[in-house]
């Protein structure tokens, strides 16, 4: 593929690299002097200084016969108004912008929905965007799947499946410590299947003969329903969540809160959140800032919460308000790295878990460390969720694990691929990667596979890769580009 993207900041230059990483052309603009020289010490492709949102030098670039737009500046108006310019000349380029302003976001989503036979077929996207790609809603939904499971570690689901991968961390003296993977089935009758392994700071996928120790941490396939069972055999428990504090009342902490509150409405993921509870009135919701705008929109937008302005830094007000004895702790405030410092904090006075919004996944190791249970990485949500639309219209979600090393994908076999009829014992590929859900066609239910599943054409699969091999395994499978 052709790739042009503009805006050469921490977000441009994650993408170029995992780009030029799988053999794509890339060609990156900003017009900040220093933005650049810092992307060409990095990167090995076309970079310019120079205005991306100008028709000529994006021709200069290579625009004409690019396969896709990507521009995330620091300007919501600049990447708005690239994309509609190049959609004017170029409209069938791929385009993609990531937007922050939060009203753009739900006026563009609330006019496709309202107006979607408008927007169907021929009619240009809003924009000119075929994908808008808001942060605050990629890290929004990251942390509420995390605290709907209870937040014992990061959470990736799919769509129309109760299942899902679940990172928890091995625990001296339990019962897969010191085991063999392929000794852990005679451990338990829960159907489960280890995805990756995160072993002395290397990333693996996994093999019959690992060996577990402590401090090992596991992605593991299993059911909604028994998470509980896999957490306790890791030495650990899925504590019901009857308190929860969310410091911060933000854009990423409102978005929390409506999705939380709403489905507490909808006695659906709530529902899951605090397992016996029925109603909103049986837990204890508090939402904390020291901003007085803030806490005072967050008190009339959700009358069903405790909302406190106060520093939630301040030992005496979080004893006195019994905080440090809560279940969970949410930081989303936008200092990120204040963020980590609060969320170790609040867990060394007593609360007993903690979810905290980091800036990138470099950061969510560092937190882990510190002893934060669920560290969601702002800059790597939104990387995953671009990545996402340029694998083809064949891949439907990617997702990085930990440290960029492996890559989690929901594809479709396509009727050209070469595993098409074939059983995963015919084309297994240990150390390369490894297919772990297959969905039929015709059916709307994700069945963790084993090594007699027949992959046919028209199947959804979910695969995990060695990210530098993704783009050749997706080719293999029919997905690529």
């Amino acid at each position: 593929m052709r790739i042009v993207i503009v805006g050469a900041g921490f977000t441009g230059i994650q993408l170029a690299k995992l780009l030029i990483n799988e053999k794509n052309q890339v060609a990156i603009v900003d017009n900040d002097e220093n933005t650049i020289r810092h992307a060409s010490n990095q990167l090995d492709c076309t970079v310019m200084c120079a205005d991306g949102n100008n028709l000529e030098t994006l021709e200069e670039l290579g625009i004409a016969k690019a396969d896709a737009l990507v521009c995330v500046t620091s300007s919501d108006e600049v990447n708005m108004i690239t994309c509609s310019l190049v959609d004017a000349v170029y409209p069938d380029i791929l385009k993609i912008a990531r937007v922050r302003n939060y009203a753009y976001y739900v006026n563009t989503a609330k006019a496709e929905k309202k107006h979607s036979n408008t927007f169907a077929g021929k009619h240009r996207p809003l924009y000119g965007i075929n994908y808008m790609i808001h942060p605050d809603v990629e890290a929004a939904d990251a942390i509420v799947q995390a605290v709907e499971n209870g937040a014992v570690g990061n959470v990736i689901t799919f769509d129309n499946s109760d299942l899902e991968i679940a990172r928890i961390t091995v625990a001296a003296g339990s019962q897969f410590d010191g085991a063999l993977l392929k000794e852990l089935r005679g451990k338990t009758d829960v159907k489960f299947l280890v995805a990756y392994i995160d072993q002395n700071g290397e990333t693996m996928l996994p093999s019959g003969d690992t060996k577990l120790e402590a401090d090992t941490i596991i992605g593991v396939l299993v059911s909604k329903d028994d998470i509980a069972k896999l957490v306790e055999l890791c030495g650990a428990e899925q504590k019901e969540l009857r308190k929860v504090a969310m410091i911060g009342a933000g854009r990423i902490g409102t978005i929390v809160a409506e999705k939380l509150m709403g489905s507490a409405q909808k006695a659906s993921g709530i529902a899951r959140l605090f397992t016996s509870i029925k109603t909103r009135r049986n837990f204890d919701f508090v939402i904390i800032d020291s901003n007085d705008e803030l806490t005072k929109a967050a008190s009339e937008k959700f009358p069903d919460a405790r909302v406190m302005r106060a520093d939630a830094t301040d030992e005496n007000f979080l004893r006195d308000e019994g905080i440090v004895n809560f279940d969970l702790a949410i930081c989303t405030t936008h200092n990120h790295e204040m963020n980590m410092v609060l969320a170790a904090y609040l867990e060394s006075l007593g609360v007993k878990q903690t979810v905290s919004l980091v800036g990138s996944s470099a950061f969510a190791e560092i937190s882990r460390k510190l002893g934060i249970d669920v560290p969601v990485p702002l800059r790597d949500a939104v990387v995953d969720s671009i990545m996402s639309h340029l694998r083809g219209k064949s891949v439907k979600e990617i997702h990085t694990v930990t440290n960029g090393q492996l890559e989690i994908v929901e594809c479709e076999v396509t009727s050209d691929s070469k595993v098409s009829g074939k059983e995963l014992k015919e084309i297994s590929n240990p150390g390369t990667f490894l297919v772990l859900l297959d969905k039929k066609s015709g059916t709307d239910q994700y069945q963790i596979v084993n090594g007699n599943t027949r992959i046919t054409a028209g199947d959804h699969i979910v695969l995990i890769t060695v990210a530098e091999n993704s783009k050749k395994v997706l080719a293999y499978f029919g997905s690529g580009e």
